[in-house]
């Protein structure tokens, strides 16, 4: 750090090599000791902490706890047996000719001290404080080491795709509004009453006008605003790393993914082995229960479909049945597994059935209902041992395998399998290419006028080998599109995008989706792509859930400077708040046509 108006070094640059020199520092005061006739300050700045003696107790007595001070004065080496290994700068300290005082500080409504942090003797307050003060929250080093790692992160990413002969192109946060399956964000046009611009749920549109334009290789740090239900680590504005590729495949943008993901966990201090595994869709379905699994333990899902197909017990009679085994969950108390019936019905399961095998004995409430035959081969069928417990779902297939699938990362949870410093990466290639449309477990909003939606988005091409019959045939057609996962999240996905003319109307038939309909929504890209699009692929990483995963903090909240709360408010501005009356004429939002302009 070079020397400005107020320092000539930062804390953390004053070292040994300097003792004897006069410096100037200048920061917070982050602990105050007045001793009478001495006073040790600690003062913090963004590099750290170092110690600061004052023998003039006038200088020393008006100074509070979060005052900005600046200190000219004698580095020398501590007395022996009084250094602080805790601190960078532990081994010496300053003795103060000046200090100035450039700011005083008022009663802080929370503490922020370094130096208690590092003892975890900082007592927090609740989140809806630190949020309203979150410059005072952002004080804290823990927090500023959340920030200090995001930096990091995208300075990786950008050197990987630099070298690559990528260009990072800014796109525009006020566009057309375009269906994307969530929720746009609205803003009125105060020049053309009436009229709305949409902040962008993602750069999609206009990256793929940029792969026409000849900008083969685009990258940018974007901004995104989706306006979904509240969820707890969701938020309404977020950050993408966003990427897109011309002339490539599959095969490329996810080597150029894994260099972007191996340079981005390096630079917070992890190495990660290349090539990443894959896993299809249908296995990460199968097996984990999810589209996203976490492959930080084992432990997979049972299909049992087969093996009650001639069960007498009504509840197994169903489309699917599969379990999952909890090791050594025979020894829990009824209560706990009472518990678990509560923690399904919170996922809108009517319940979670469950045995025990303890003692050479099957127990439990499913026991007693199934056959003696059932019975005898039940465990050798779950792959269980005596001890072990097994819990089932039945019913439609995909609801059950994610019920099972949130069991088994639960169980993972209690038996402490969870380690946040380890990371276990995956593909999940070969999705389906549609879904069906209008799920009420689903926040995403169908694009058409039909029972099908887009699994990704409506402008994710076929697998080659469903291109010839994916209309025929949306169930079971499958998608070029491909997710990267880490530790059970879904850190980045994209697809191969269509780019011929045919197929595109063929989706959007498939869709709902009338030409009419399709020139309305998305015609300026139509339009472009009649002028010769090349072949395109890409991809976007959700930096906020990549930078949550690296600090090993428990929300997105945590690495974002300025987050929202619940349900999209923020404490410290108090936005969203009303508009005035003048506001609202100057920018038409109760503007009405006349009968003759419509």
């Amino acid at each position: 750090m070079s020397s400005t108006k107020y320092r000539s070094h930062s804390a953390s640059e004053v070292n040994e090599s300097l003792v004897d020199q006069t410096v100037t520092i200048a920061g917070w005061i982050d602990r105050l000791r007045n001793h009478g006739g001495v006073a040790f300050v600690d003062i913090r700045d963004a590099s750290g902490l170092i110690q600061v003696v004052i023998y003039d107790e006038n200088v020393a007595r008006p100074l509070h706890s979060e005052d900005v001070l600046q200190v000219t004065g004698v580095v020398r080496k501590r007395p022996e047996g009084e250094e602080n290994a805790d601190i960078l700068t532990g081994t010496i300290e300053i003795v103060a000719d000046t200090v100035t005082v450039l700011s005083n500080s008022a009663t802080l409504p929370f503490q922020v001290s370094t130096e208690l942090e590092n003892k975890g003797e900082l007592d927090l307050p609740n989140e809806d404080l630190r949020l309203k003060y979150r410059y005072l929250d952002l004080r804290r080093p823990s927090m500023h080491a959340n920030l200090l790692t995001r930096s990091n992160m995208s300075k990786a990413a950008r050197a990987v795709l630099d070298n690559l002969g990528f260009t990072e192109v800014e796109t525009p946060t006020l566009i057309k509004s375009t269906p994307e399956g969530a929720r746009d964000f609205l803003v009125p046009a105060r020049l053309v009453p009436g009229s709305w611009y949409a902040l962008p749920q993602s750069p999609q549109l206009l990256k793929q006008l940029l792969m026409v334009g000849g900008v083969e290789r685009y990258y940018q740090l974007a901004r995104c605003y989706r306006d979904e239900d509240f969820r707890a680590d969701r938020q309404p504005e977020f950050t993408q790393f966003d990427m897109e590729m011309a002339y490539v495949g599959q095969e490329d943008i996810m080597k150029v993914a894994e260099q972007v993901i191996q340079a981005v966990w390096k630079s917070a201090g992890y190495e990660v082995t290349l090539p990443i595994n894959r896993i299809s869709w249908t296995d990460a379905m199968n097996y984990y229960g999810s589209d996203k699994p976490d492959l930080r333990f084992d432990n997979k899902l049972v299909d049992l479909t087969d093996f009650f197909a001639n069960t007498p017990f009504r509840v197994f009679q169903q489309q699917y049945v599969g379990a999952v085994v909890y090791k050594g969950g025979a020894s829990l108390p009824r209560r706990q597994f009472d518990a678990w019936q509560e923690w399904a019905r919170q996922r809108g399961a009517k319940g979670l059935a469950y045995i025990t095998f303890k003692d050479g004995e099957l127990r439990g409430p499913v026991a007693k209902n199934i056959s003696e035959e059932e019975r005898a081969g039940i465990m050798d069928a779950v792959h269980a041992e005596d001890g072990d417990a097994v819990f089932f779902a039945a019913g439609k297939k995909r609801s059950s395998q994610e019920l099972l699938g949130a069991v088994r990362v639960e169980i993972a949870k209690r038996q402490g399998l969870l380690d946040p410093h380890e990371f276990a990466f995956t593909w999940v290639v070969d999705f389906p290419l549609f879904k069906q449309a209008n799920d009420p477990d689903d926040d995403d909003v169908a694009v058409g006028h039909s029972q099908w939606t887009s699994e990704h988005h409506p402008f994710t091409m076929p697998s080659e080998e469903w291109l010839d019959t994916f209309d025929t045939d949306p169930e079971h057609a499958m998608s070029d599109s491909y997710d990267i996962v880490c530790n059970g999240n879904e850190i980045g996905g994209g697809s191969v995008r269509i780019h011929r003319d045919d197929i595109q109307k063929r989706v959007f038939n498939v869709l709902g989706i009338t030409q009419e309909e399709a020139n309305e929504k998305f015609g300026f890209l139509l339009e472009a792509f009649k002028y010769g699009a090349p072949p395109h692929a890409g991809l976007a990483f959700g930096w906020d859930r990549c930078a949550q995963l690296l600090t090993a903090t428990d929300s997105i909240r945590e690495v974002i400077a300025f987050p929202k709360s619940g349900g999209g408010k923020d404490p410290l501005t108090l936005a969203p708040a009303p508009i005035t009356d003048l506001q609202r004429k100057e920018t038409g939002v109760d503007y009405q046509p006349d009968d003759d302009e419509e």
